[in-house]
């Protein structure tokens, strides 16, 4: 049962995030019928799979969402905004429902029952006042005449397949579960094809049952009840009233002797014993038309008939048979699947990484020996133990875009709360990068996206007055560009304030009053400690805390956030990511005795420092000005510097810089080890590494010194201004 728990959480956490994505598509296009079966599925696979491990807080509840969402998906009701958000803090009390279960507890704290409870209460406004189905079933009948047996319940004759048992399923958690349909008013169990003791196999099932089940439910929803052991149950179904040929057809459709079945119906209280008599009579009665099928005869199939009588056409038969061959095929690829836990790719991962590491010490001690057949060997081992790393990554890769299809509901219900109208755009959802990384880049983005429908877009009445639709858009875009991964947050709102913000930084003593900053460096303030231009405090904004939080969160994952804005017209937010952070290819260099590894995607050239260059730090790439950074010199390393030294050529983001170091090493499988944190503050180092021989060598920061080169390049052209400036005076 703890197994059976473990994956209804798994399974039903996956279910809820379909609902609620369903919920929130249903605004959209209310007219989807296709989304709204769905909707209904999701919610009906969570309420069956609670019964089977009998958790009923779950269970009771999910009844009650179904029974709304049955009645939206017969169109009894019509689709809302306050049905929608109903159902939506329906979807938000099943989390927590499924927390209390996950935790191990037996009930929900009171104050959770009695939020359900309100809930509750709340669907109950859309649900019918008095149960009419029944009655109106009856009625129905009482008017067609004769020709029915005498029955308002439902006949259920199910018969489970022997390996019912071997695949953990409990017959009896089905008919429980079908009790929480209606009543059960009687029961016969059948055990007719249970072989002698001698012959009985202990794991197979022998089971059958024939149930009459009083309910409001339909025939769908029973054959739900039993969607989980479809494919080995023999399921027959009859609905109240059903004519007596119906009974008689399932008497000689099921294995049984056909006395025995008529006495269960019977004891059933399905037919009596004259109906029995009257049926089996008919049985064996001829055919009244030779011209018409006898009882006996195989039926025609169902789309035959109906393209034979003109009322479809052949076309849409073809349509619908195509459309279940996709849905088989998608059943069978997901067959396939298998859930790992993810402490278990972890392990594997760090083994992985000791292997590259020990692997790497091979190699090394295979060149120092030079023997030819050696290292032939080592290299093809060091081929397989890169293709083992890929291999091991690739697993713990997963796609962005369900980190992305969450925000669909805070767009939804923060702009409602702003009284706002804004759509969600979600583009390169597709975009693979390590769980990791998504676990952890999910609040610095919560908190953008909530800043930009905040911040960033106007009112509907104010968006009109400038010229712009009403509704406002945000957009969630992922992209890879040279070995990393982009995530851009934006939106066309108002942008970014610049005479607000540097009136603000002014007043907080961020910018001494009068000094001359330029746009980018006015927007770059946003990202100090404290800073906030919200004119009041409310639910989302206005306590100064957040951007430097973005900030420090996207560095400690080893990337970097930019922010431009046009006024008017918008803002983006441009976060750049490693695409893991466990095992990456380096380029390996050393300076003096000193080793550093530069990761090898960032890497486009290298070059040798002509002597002309030892004063000055550019060089004329091609007719291009490169910018470089001397390590020696950043670092502080003794020695003097040697005849020959060449320049790795670097590019991020667009902008390229020059590394000068003394020695070039070539390609390193980089086992990315993370700094104490009493070197958090080093700039230009992102992590460490261990090499083959044992020592450790430090892997290079390349955003930082792109950044520093730049900053070191405003500077100079920023004092040349002044120079010039004061030359003319």
């Amino acid at each position: 049962m703890d197994e059976l728990t473990s994956v209804f959480i798994q399974e039903g956490r996956e279910q809820l995030q379909a609902l609620e994505s369903g919920l929130l598509q249903l605004e959209q296009n209310p007219e989807d019928h296709d989304n709204i079966n769905g909707i209904f599925r999701a919610a009906h696979t969570i309420k069956g799979a609670s019964g089977v491990i009998e958790c009923h807080f779950i269970e009771s509840f999910m009844h009650k969402v179904e029974n709304v969402l049955d009645r939206l998906r017969n169109a009894e009701i019509g689709v809302s905004a306050e049905l929608t958000g109903v159902l939506l803090r329906a979807c938000d009390h099943l989390a927590q429902l499924m927390d209390v279960l996950e935790s191990g507890a037996t009930e929900p704290e009171p104050f959770v029952l009695a939020a359900g409870e309100r809930l509750i209460g709340e669907l109950a406004a859309y649900l019918p006042t008095a149960p009419t189905g029944i009655v109106e079933a009856e009625s129905e009948v009482e008017a067609s005449g004769g020709g029915v047996v005498n029955t308002d319940s439902w006949h259920i004759s199910v018969r489970f397949g022997p390996h019912m048992l071997r695949g953990g399923m409990d017959p009896l958690s089905f008919i429980r579960f079908l009790g929480s349909l209606g009543e059960i008013v009687a029961i016969e169990t059948l055990a007719d094809g249970m072989p002698d003791a001698a012959e009985m196999d202990p794991e197979a099932c022998y089971l059958g049952f024939e149930i009459r089940l009083q309910t409001r439910a339909g025939k769908a929803d029973i054959e739900r009840v039993f969607d989980f052991c479809s494919d080995d149950c023999d399921l027959r179904i009859l609905p109240p009233n059903s004519k007596f040929a119906e009974y008689v057809k399932l008497i000689r459709e099921l294995p049984e002797d056909d006395m025995r079945l008529g006495e269960i119906l019977v004891r059933c209280g399905a037919i009596t014993e004259a109906e029995l008599e009257a049926g089996l009579k008919l049985q064996h009665a001829p055919a009244p038309d030779a011209s018409l099928p006898s009882l006996g005869d195989p039926p025609k199939p169902l789309g035959e008939i109906l393209v034979e009588n003109k009322v479809i056409q052949k076309e849409v038969i073809d349509a619908a048979v195509t459309k279940q061959t996709q849905v088989n095929e998608k059943k069978a690829v997901e067959a396939r699947l298998i859930r790992v836990q993810a402490d278990k790719l972890d392990q594997l991962i760090d083994l992985v990484g000791e292997l590259v590491i020990a692997g790497a010490s091979t190699n090394l001690l295979a060149q120092r020996s030079g023997q030819g057949e050696l290292v032939e060997s080592t290299s093809i081992l060091s081929r397989l133990v890169e293709d083992i790393r890929d291999s091991a990554l690739q697993l713990r890769m997963v796609q962005i875009g369900e980190t992305f299809n969450r925000f669909n509901r805070v767009v939804r219900d923060v702009s409602r709360e702003l009284g706002k109208e804004i759509d969600l755009q979600i583009s390169g959802g597709e975009t693979e990068l390590d769980k990791s990384v998504v676990e952890k880049i999910g609040d610095p983005l919560m908190h953008l996206v909530r800043n930009s429908i905040d911040h960033g877009i106007e009112a509907g009445d104010l968006r009109e007055s400038r010229g712009k639709p009403r509704r406002g858009t945000v957009v969630l875009n992922a992209f890879h560009d040279s070995g990393s991964i982009v995530i851009e947050v934006g939106d066309d709102g108002g942008g970014l304030p610049r005479d607000k913000i540097l009136h603000k930084a002014i007043d907080k003593g961020l910018v001494p009053a009068g000094q001359n900053l330029s746009d980018q460096e006015i927007i770059n303030l946003i990202w100090e400690p404290g800073f906030s231009t919200a004119e009041q405090v409310t639910n989302l904004s206005g306590r100064g805390v957040g951007m430097d939080v973005v900030r420090k969160n996207i560095q400690n994952l080893r990337g970097n956030c930019d922010v431009s804005s046009e006024e008017g017209k918008g803002t983006t937010f441009t976060i750049r990511l490693p695409l893991t952070l466990a095992i990456i290819d380096g380029f390996l260099v050393s300076v003096g005795k000193s080793s550093y590894v530069i990761p090898l995607d960032m890497v486009i050239e290298c070059i040798e420092l002509r002597e002309g260059g030892a004063d000055r730090d550019y060089l004329n790439l091609r007719g291009e000005v490169l910018p470089f950074v001397r390590l020696r010199d950043m670092f502080d390393i003794a020695g003097r510097r040697p005849a020959r030294e060449n320049v790795v050529v670097v590019q991020y983001a667009g902008q390229k810089a020059g590394i000068v170091v003394d020695q070039l090493m070539g390609e390193f499988q980089t086992v990315i080890k993370p700094l104490s944190s009493i070197f958090r503050h080093l700039r230009g180092i992102g992590g460490s590494t261990i090499l083959g021989s044992g020592e450790v060598a430090l892997i290079l920061d390349v955003p930082t010194l792109i950044q520093r080169n730049i900053a070191s390049g405003n500077q100079l052209q920023q004092a040349r201004r002044l120079q010039l400036g004061n030359t003319s005076l």
